[in-house]
């Protein structure tokens, strides 16, 4: 063994002994099991392609809901651009409600709708991946569709609870009270949000207890991204806006969401990791940890499409050696599961 390896399964067994650091390690690897970093990437390109449809689609409804109160229209359109940062005044001076007859406004919000849908749709499929619910229990088109709606309709609840509380607060503090108010206050709204988001697509064989731990660290995150995220994607544009000018937001936008997006599959992982008791898991292989043969197992498992189809997956303690490999078996690498 080379130092380089002796000092790797050192650090190895060292974090696999200690809770707090396996934990951390289950859930990044976790992570890269599922391809989180994929996952992330597509949750970013629908949440971009969805965000204007989804802007007017809520500047349209409010305009018929709230018609009589149009200072509460523009505070609750307000308070949603405000949290995307850079392009948040960009939106709001563009944005504007849908007009025109009865009929050219269904189908209008209609279109919208449809468009809008993909988000909700891939977060359904992020979300079963990092369950590893396999492919013949997922939903069907129809109970998908109706989860997507509800997931509209809670966001919407969410973003009117924020401007009511952002506004309660501003009445009655001032100064720094009210913008610490503000925040704390926030952090509990997201959590709270983020629970409902995450029963919603999560699969119901899950209790709702084991997607808590994951909500309150994704809670406050989204808070500080909301607080800070236009410092900390203006400090990663600095040198780009004098050269990409107006596209810069756009790449601001891009990696604001994707910031979004890696904190609700983190979170998400968190859920499983705890829930499943999916740790320690192994830095180095051989040899594989229980743990990492649950991962893998669930892995394979989750690519059954088909009722007649069963996926089983063997582990052996001798590494598979492919048929043409000229080397003694004492110098095998590598890793074995079948299926």
């Amino acid at each position: 063994m080379n130092p380089v390896e002796r000092a790797l399964r050192s650090l190895d067994r060292a974090q696999q002994h200690r809770t707090p650091s396996a934990v951390v390690v289950g859930v990044v690897k976790k992570y890269g099991d599922d391809r989180g970093g994929l996952l992330a990437a597509l949750i970013t390109y629908y949440g971009f392609v969805a965000l204007i449809p989804l802007l007017l689609l809520l500047s349209t409804v409010l305009g018929f809901v709230l018609h009589a109160h149009p200072g509460a229209q523009r505070a609750v359109v307000g308070s949603a651009l405000a949290d995307f940062p850079i392009i948040g005044d960009q939106l709001r001076q563009n944005v504007h409600s849908v007009q025109g007859s009865g009929l050219a406004l269904a189908i209008g919000l209609l279109g919208l709708l449809y468009g809008a849908l993909g988000i909700a749709q891939v977060l359904q499929h992020a979300m079963a991946e990092v369950w590893n619910v396999p492919g013949v229990r997922r939903p069907g088109y129809w109970p998908r569709l109706a989860r997507s709606l509800l997931l509209f309709a809670t966001l919407a609840t969410g973003l009117l609870l924020a401007t009511a509380a952002a506004t309660l607060i501003g009445t009655a503090l001032a100064g720094s009270a009210a913008r610490i108010g503000a925040l704390v206050l926030s952090a509990l709204i997201n959590t709270a949000l983020c629970l409902a988001c995450f029963r919603n697509l999560t699969p119901a064989e899950v209790p709702t207890r084991a997607l808590m731990p994951g909500c309150a660290i994704a809670g406050p995150l989204f808070t500080v991204l909301q607080a800070f995220g236009a410092l900390l994607v203006t400090h990663q544009l600095r040198h780009a806006t004098a050269v990409y000018g107006f596209f810069a937001t756009v790449i601001g936008l891009l990696s604001w969401l994707y910031l979004a997006a890696q904190v609700t599959l983190y979170a998400a992982e968190t859920n499983v990791v705890l829930h499943r008791r999916l740790w320690p898991r192994s830095l180095v292989q051989p040899p594989l940890t229980g743990p990492d043969e649950e991962v893998l197992g669930a892995v394979a498992r989750q690519e059954e499409r088909r009722p007649e189809q069963h996926v089983d997956v063997a582990f052996t303690d001798e590494i598979a050696q492919p048929e043409d490999d000229p080397r003694p078996p004492g110098t095998r690498d590598g890793d074995s599961s079948g299926g």
